[in-house]
């Protein structure tokens, strides 16, 4: 499970290092694609896998589904973290995030998430008051 917040450097190639604990989950190859809010989605190959089986499901007759997809899809890539755990961000996908020199990586359980600092630290302002009493209303029956 991929849990935690971490701030690894874009390097002048547009590579990040991926953040050691990440590492056993990722390190055999990741797909990085465009996620909600203008954040980065990385997944191991495994969950990217099943992720996309749930998703080529939805009936190929619904537009939201189509376009759902295309945007999803057209924008990944996958990688394999080179032996210092670094993996290349194409500019299509920097682009898209934002992402400048400083990051931050978090942890989403079954997935990481690559945000631009300042846009994270931002969206985190936010949302943060608002967490404590979503929990009941999102998440039924959590606590």
């Amino acid at each position: 499970m991929l849990l935690g917040t971490h701030t690894p450097k874009l390097d002048e190639k547009g590579r990040l290092i991926l953040p050691a604990k990440f590492r056993d989950e990722l390190g055999e190859g990741v797909v990085i694609t465009r996620g909600q809010e203008r954040c980065l989605y990385v997944f191991s190959s495994k969950e990217f896998a099943s992720v996309h089986d749930k998703i080529r499901q939805a009936p190929v007759t619904n537009e939201e589904a189509r376009r759902y997809l295309r945007v999803f899809l057209s924008g990944a890539t996958d990688e394999t973290p080179d032996k210092q755990g670094r993996v290349l961000l194409p500019q299509l996908l920097r682009d898209y995030a934002n992402l400048s020199k400083e990051l931050v990586i978090i942890g989403v359980g079954a997935r990481a998430e690559i945000w631009d600092a300042q846009t994270w630290n931002d969206y985190l302002a936010r949302n943060e008051d608002g967490f404590s009493s979503q929990a009941e209303e999102v998440i039924p029956g959590l606590f």
